[in-house]
């Protein structure tokens, strides 16, 4: 595995995960706030430690969102039930799992709780979706993927590996593999929707008091037709008794996106660093903003704190930490230099989207 592969499953996919714990929590505590704050800054010192772990042959075993998630409650009455993820602790995640899950775009919503999911039932499950799917098909509710369809085949399946804490109950992943109507006898169905359900460093208390027949899988990705995500997320509301909401990726949350990725530059080149604002203009005025990767990267040397400066304050300095001050810093000095030359002040936006080669987020909740 590459390690750019590895920056990528890092940087996306775990930051995501850290951002959207705010949806799901809704109250946290100066102590809280300041742990998030320390881990958020341990986020390139994981990264880095985790680019030597993979050269040895291993991933790191931490995360650099670790403990994360105690520092909110979750919006609607929860529950949770704990999963045997002990069966899966010592495996990791394959590599085609890991290239479908860096190399796909996906569309984020929260979900609460489910009533009564098993991770044993997933074949049981898979057969009762693709009924639901038929059904749905039958009545003219399901949309065409590609043109017309033949039946819809449902795969669930565990994603194992990315369970981080005893808690967690394991990740899910759904297809939904199908082929065009008129297709040859022979020729094999494809995927055309993928979507997966997953937990890391959930909040042990919060978990913990959850009821028996609850499992917490927080975040729901998709990817696919709209409508089969509709039809996927309606099954899921009426055989479990849950419920989905769209997810968003805060402009902060992008800004440090921003600066994690430049960060990782000097072992994985970025290529580029493109961002995307929006200013409140009649009509809005969307302005894209590309930054050659040795520019970005010579701006985030110079706006780094040295070790003395980052020990201010009675704590010690964590070596290869990132704060907020300097992800501030570098984004102000990327809007300054815009502002001399064509006179626009970015900071009256918003940030909407940030893009490098090792992946992409958008405010909308779309990551890849």
């Amino acid at each position: 595995m590459s390690q750019r592969t590895f920056y990528t499953y890092t940087a996306i996919i775990e930051s995501i995960l850290t951002s959207c714990v705010t949806v799901w929590y809704g109250n946290s505590t100066a102590a809280d706030r300041k742990r998030l704050q320390r881990v958020v800054r341990t986020a390139e010192r994981r990264i880095v430690q985790g680019a030597a772990a993979l050269s040895a042959g291993h991933l790191p075993p931490q995360s650099p969102q670790e403990s994360l998630q105690h520092h909110q409650k979750p919006l609607p009455p929860p529950a949770h039930t704990l999963q045997p993820s002990a069966l899966w602790q010592e495996e990791k995640v394959t590599p085609e799992q890991l290239a479908l899950l860096v190399k796909t775009e996906w569309q984020l919503s929260y979900v609460t709780p489910l009533y009564q999911f098993r991770h044993t039932q997933l074949k049981i499950y898979s057969r009762q979706l693709s009924a639901f799917l038929a059904a749905e098909k039958q009545q003219g509710l399901a949309v065409e993927v590609e043109g017309p369809q033949s039946t819809f085949r449902v795969s669930f399946s565990v994603v194992q590996g990315m369970a981080e804490a005893g808690d967690d109950a394991e990740t899910v992943l759904i297809q939904i593999h199908s082929k065009p109507l008129f297709a040859r006898q022979d020729e094999p169905q494809r995927p055309v929707w993928r979507g997966w359900l997953t937990c890391i460093n959930g909040n042990p208390e919060y978990l913990r008091s959850l009821p028996k027949d609850f499992t917490c899988l927080p975040l729901f990705c998709s990817s696919g037709a709209a409508g089969l995500t509709t039809v996927v997320k309606s099954w899921f509301q009426q055989t479990f008794d849950c419920c989905f909401g769209p997810l968003e990726i805060s402009h902060t949350s992008l800004q440090w996106l921003a600066a994690l990725w430049t960060n990782c530059h000097a072992e994985s080149s970025i290529q580029h660093l493109k961002m995307i604002w929006t200013l409140p203009v009649v009509p809005p005025l969307h302005v894209t903003y590309t930054v050659h990767p040795q520019d970005a990267w010579e701006l985030w040397c110079s706006v780094r704190k040295d070790p003395q400066e980052q020990s201010e304050g009675g704590e010690e300095a964590e070596e290869n930490s990132i704060d907020i001050e300097e992800v501030t810093r570098f984004m102000q000095g990327l809007k300054s230099h815009f502002y001399r030359h064509f006179r626009l002040d970015l900071s009256a936006g918003s940030l909407n989207q940030v893009s490098t080669a090792l992946g992409s987020a958008k405010y909308s909740g779309r990551i890849k």
